[in-house]
């Protein structure tokens, strides 16, 4: 274990501000005013102004305030923070990011989890770098699928000194953590879920009787799964069957890159509102920045997307852990509790009216409350 700092060279800001004002912009395509072929030219301008100005050293400067450490395990360096709460009570929580965020997308989560009002739980939080992904930079091997980083996060928690543990995940995260608990569950205590997708939703054809049973919310998510994987799925398929070549564009074009991940930001936030918000939008323009700096958008579609491909073909891989599990499916969400039954022991549901794929910066109230309530359930038990 050895400590960390992000240590950033100007250089590498002037170049990136350089590559951005000397961009050449494709023009926006004729009769198009949406962004129902992606993002719009005036968008991307304008996000590519934002991140020309974006202040890169208060996001350094608020990152190295944090413990932070980098971690080899099973030969791959795995970059994580690491925040003790003051609290002799406090419960440990490992907080796994999604795709396309980074660390960035859940440091607001931290004060609340660790310094809650009295009364409420409190934990020590972990947030990893996914191998191959932001702080944690390339890994060395292949084969850095979700179940090697299942079990590279158990081996991560025990050396931290928790030999129990709460797993928290969204997007991404959703689905390394279940795996965590199916490949640790004597030392995880229980699995908390957000933006859940694999394992939590049909993965095939749904049959008459089926979809009959489900009620009008489940009714409308089957609907927005299929309208998905008509119209939204471009990105998945790609980055799964050419990260290589894919990566070319994401690591020598900010643009490019800023454009990919804008692209989803606005795609999957709930309130249009939450774009033009500061804050919000500096959080993701931060997970750009980690992205640029560390180049790790071509091994990041590698060990995310595909690697999926090997998660499937495993007939165990989604086998019940018997983990207590909960799930928080906010408005954006698609997760539908008779199928998440089948993989997970689901002992808590909330379904609520607001809200998108970025709880944790959309939301993050409304996230941390249902986490509290699951634990202080887990704990009476």
């Amino acid at each position: 274990m050895k400590d960390f700092a992000w240590d950033i060279d100007p250089a590498q800001i002037q170049d990136l501000r350089r590559r951005l004002s000397e961009t050449r912009w494709p023009e926006q395509l004729p009769g198009v005013t949406d962004w129902s072929k992606g993002v719009p030219v005036d968008e991307a301008r304008a996000w590519a102004e934002d991140l020309i100005a974006f202040d890169w050293r208060a996001l350094a400067g608020e990152l190295n305030a944090l413990p932070q450490a980098l971690a080899t395990i099973d030969g791959a360096r795995i970059h994580h923070v690491h925040v003790r709460s003051e609290r002799d009570d406090a419960t440990p929580v490992l907080v796994l990011h999604g795709w396309p965020g980074t660390v960035v997308e859940l440091l607001d989560l931290i004060g609340p989890l660790t310094s809650p009002p009295p009364g409420q739980p409190a934990y020590h939080v972990v947030i990893p770098s996914h191998p191959g992904t932001g702080l944690s930079g390339r890994t060395p091997q292949p084969g850095w699928g979700v179940d090697r980083t299942a079990r590279a996060y158990a081996t991560l928690m025990a050396d931290l000194g928790h030999p129990s543990y709460l797993v928290q995940g969204g997007d991404h995260g959703a689905v390394l953590a279940p795996h965590v608990g199916r490949v640790d569950p004597d030392h995880v205590l229980g699995i908390h879920v957000n933006a859940a997708t694999i394992g939590f939703i049909p993965m095939g054809p749904v049959d008459e009787a089926t979809l009959a049973s489900l009620g009008p919310l489940d009714q409308r998510r089957l609907g927005s799964i299929n309208e998905f994987m008509t119209d939204g799925n471009g990105y998945n398929v790609i980055q799964a069957t050419r990260p290589q070549t894919i990566g070319y564009g994401l690591e020598d074009s900010p643009a490019a890159l800023l454009t990919w991940i804008v692209d989803k930001v606005h795609a999957w936030t709930h309130d249009p509102g939450k774009l033009s918000d500061r804050h919000y939008r500096n959080r993701h323009l931060g997970n750009v920045l980690v992205y640029w700096l560390t180049r790790t958008a071509t091994s990041a579609a590698d060990n995310v997307y595909a690697e999926y491909a090997g998660l499937f073909a495993d007939p165990a891989a989604f086998a019940d852990s018997g983990v207590p599990t909960a799930t928080i499916a906010f408005a954006e969400d698609v997760s539908i509790r008779h199928f998440a039954e089948r993989t997970n022991t689901i002992v808590r549901w909330t379904d609520v009216d607001h809200g998108g794929h970025f709880a944790a910066l959309e939301q993050p109230e409304a996230l941390v409350s249902d986490l509290r309530e699951f634990t202080v359930g887990l704990l009476a038990r």
